[in-house]
């Protein structure tokens, strides 16, 4: 089986060790510093960026006010057009669903364009479950699954992997999947780009499945659109026999004319490139011409649980372009790893929580994987207000009733919330801490308290308090 973020451990953690891999941090840096950089360039000359912003956000919060109107919509024009459409309201029947489409057409190898959602509901464990293998035909994406390595970022899954792994990657495991490494292959990129082309070149002449995800889907006509930079995804959607898009609830567009929006900022954002060199569109079946099977699976997976959330569904209008990781100065120092989720960087540390809840205690940590610097809310095509969505998830950890706190935690604060909402204990309870104030420890707290002082001094406790002293002052005029 392939590697899973199943049991990761929770983010101080992970980025504790993360932060001390020299070569992964210096492999993150400058990636995102040279995507950063292109966007930069490219943003200025759109005069009109800020009213781009404003037009997309807007059409996700309609698509996501009216979510049931649109997608039933599309449903209507993709089974028109000779498609079928498929509903799962969580990972293990998206699984099920694809899995038995593919057991069907008899295929036990298929292949697969880069997909973030069959990476989070874990697709390709299922499908080798079943026998089936599913081959990664995105350069990055096949990168990660030649290395039995996990995705570290939304754009670019191999972010965090320099030229010199990549190469002993190809040596080590293509000859085991196919095609093998060239004799000699360097870490030229030229070189490495052509290993991968022969490598996966043999996959797609010989698959007659393959699945992909959906950058959008145009609910007016049930297309399917697939936004990338390789070609990739257009192989994989043209010469197999039978398509299997799985697409998540919320990346339906109303109309073709408002897909025009989206894509004038995608690549931009994710790439630093004015336009995509592929973006192709899909409409059902036309006979004699590319799959004559085509399957449309609608995901929830939690996103009806993240749409529920007043503040948090603007999490929704992502586009996953990678612009808040690009910027954001955690995820510069961590990689995206330390998420333990393949979505990492500001957008992981918000949807994650929103799609999963607040119980486990790898999401509940991710919410405070943030400065609160609000460099992601500047650069987000969509305007997700990050920093809102953080601190209202944060309030949920500390304030609500997460399964994730520790006992202990919950009834000390459950005490003091009790005493609070009596002046007359409250005001006792002010007047002791100035008494035992000189006997607190000055370093480190006892028991369950320790954690808190690992990084913290314990601050020092006046002997009366403001109350006492504005008192016994006549209001500070002594």
């Amino acid at each position: 089986m392939s590697r899973t973020f199943v049991g990761w451990p929770a983010f101080p953690r992970a980025a504790a060790a993360a932060t001390q891999d020299m070569q992964l941090r210096s492999n993150v840096t400058r990636a995102t510093g040279t995507i950063r950089g292109k966007r930069a360039k490219l943003v200025t000359e759109r005069p009109d960026w800020e009213d781009l912003r404003d037009s997309a956000a807007a059409l996700k919060d309609e698509v996501l006010a009216h979510l049931d109107r649109y997608l039933l919509q599309a449903e209507e024009q993709v089974t028109a057009a000779g498609g079928t459409v498929h509903w799962a309201r969580d990972a293990a029947e998206a699984n099920r669903i694809v899995t038995e489409l593919v057991r069907a057409t008899g295929e036990r190898e298929i292949v697969k364009v880069k997909s973030m959602l069959t990476e989070e509901i874990g697709l390709d464990n299922a499908l080798e479950a079943a026998g089936i293998s599913a081959r990664e035909t995105d350069l990055a994406a096949a990168i990660v699954q030649l290395g039995d390595d996990l995705p570290s970022h939304v754009v670019v899954p191999a972010l965090h992997r320099n030229r010199g792994e990549i190469r002993d990657v190809f040596v080590r495991e293509m000859g085991r999947h196919g095609r093998p490494a060239p004799q000699g292959l360097t870490d030229e990129p030229a070189q490495l780009a052509e290993a991968a082309r022969l490598h996966l070149r043999e996959k797609f002449l010989k698959a007659k499945v393959a699945v992909s995800g959906a950058n959008f889907l145009v609910a007016e006509t049930g297309t399917v659109v697939v936004v990338e930079s390789e070609g990739n995804g257009r192989m994989c959607l043209t010469l197999a026999d039978t398509l299997i898009s799985v697409v998540g609830l919320e990346k339906a567009v109303p109309t073709w004319r408002d897909l025009e929006v989206f894509l004038q900022l995608l690549a931009r954002n994710a790439t630093g490139e004015r336009m995509a060199p592929y973006t192709t569109t899909f409409t059902g079946v036309t006979p004699g011409d590319g799959p004559q099977r085509f399957h449309l699976v609608l995901v929830d997976n939690g996103r009806t649980r993240a749409l529920a959330d007043r503040v948090g569904r603007q999490a929704l209008r992502c586009i996953r372009c990678g612009a808040c990781m690009n910027i954001c100065p955690v995820y510069e120092r961590t990689g995206g790893h330390a998420y333990g989720s393949v979505y990492p960087g500001p957008i992981g540390a918000i949807l994650n929580p929103l799609l999963k809840g607040p119980d486990d205690p790898q999401t509940a940590s991710l919410p405070y994987a943030s400065s609160l610097c609000g460099a992601c809310n500047e650069v987000c095509p969509v305007r997700i207000r990050f920093t809102d969505v953080l601190l209202k998830l944060r309030h949920e950890v500390a304030e609500g009733d997460a399964k994730v706190k520790h006992p202990v935690e919950k009834a000390a604060l459950d005490a003091v919330g009790a005493v609070m909402e009596h002046p007359a204990a409250w005001n006792a309870a002010v007047r002791a801490a100035g008494r035992v104030g000189p006997l607190m420890p000055r370093k480190r707290l006892p028991g369950p308290l320790r954690g808190w002082t690992d990084t913290r001094n314990v601050p020092e406790i006046p002997k009366e308090s403001f109350r006492t002293w504005w008192k016994r002052t006549d209001g500070g005029t002594k």
